[in-house]
């Protein structure tokens, strides 16, 4: 059975088009098979509703999935609905990676270069006695604790009680276009569930 993809994105990369590449192109593909995947993703649509009703939107969409793949643009690092859809994601086990898209021509014909790593601004802290994970997220100037996620219990090993740990330490992420996504995507998918816990590394909080 092919495996379900939560696909997070800033909408402005949906009205260039760069997102459609990578969100649509297992449809291109026999069934859609090949690509590995079924897309289960949501059109962002936050501004009309509150807080509350865009995180039940987001969870209720991340029900049946597997991974999380971050479609990463110019602004994807800093948008709210997207840390919250990577960070849920990371809660409830999905596998995550990132796919930069800014290679991609948008529907000008236009590229840039590459985004900032949504997963570099994003972490956790282990509480001393190893019974509670803390999200934080980096604003672009200090690491703070993150507001739209609350602490939950962990089993950790004790080599990572009271420590903190950035994403980007163990998350994959790949170009669209240099690294030929279009026939590598379900690999990449594969690799994400093959990185987890046991890669984790220390970062600084500071």
């Amino acid at each position: 059975m092919a495996k379900q993809v939560f696909f997070s994105f800033h909408y402005d990369d949906v009205k260039t088009f760069r997102a459609n590449v990578v969100r649509n192109h297992g449809f291109t593909k026999e069934n859609g098979q090949e690509a590995g995947f079924f897309d289960a993703s949501i059109w962002e649509d936050s501004k009309r509703h509150g807080a509350d009703s865009v995180k039940r939107l987001i969870n209720s969409n991340l029900e049946g999935t597997t991974a999380t793949c971050a479609l990463i643009g110019t602004e994807t690092w800093n948008r709210r609905w997207v840390r919250y859809e990577i960070l849920k994601s990371y809660d409830r086990g999905n596998a995550l990676f990132g796919v930069h898209i800014n290679s991609v021509s948008d529907k000008n014909r236009q590229t840039f270069s590459q985004g900032l790593n949504p997963f570099d601004f994003l972490g956790f802290v282990i509480s001393e006695d190893g019974k509670k994970l803390t999200y934080y997220e980096h604003d672009g100037t200090s690491w703070k604790i993150y507001q739209d996620l609350p602490p939950k219990a962990t089993g950790f090993d004790r080599q990572h009680w009271g420590k903190g740990f950035k994403l980007s330490s163990w998350v994959p992420c790949y170009d669209w276009t240099s690294g030929g996504g279009y026939n590598n995507f379900a690999t990449w998918l594969e690799n994400a569930k093959s990185y987890g816990k046991k890669s984790i590394f220390q970062f600084p909080l500071c």
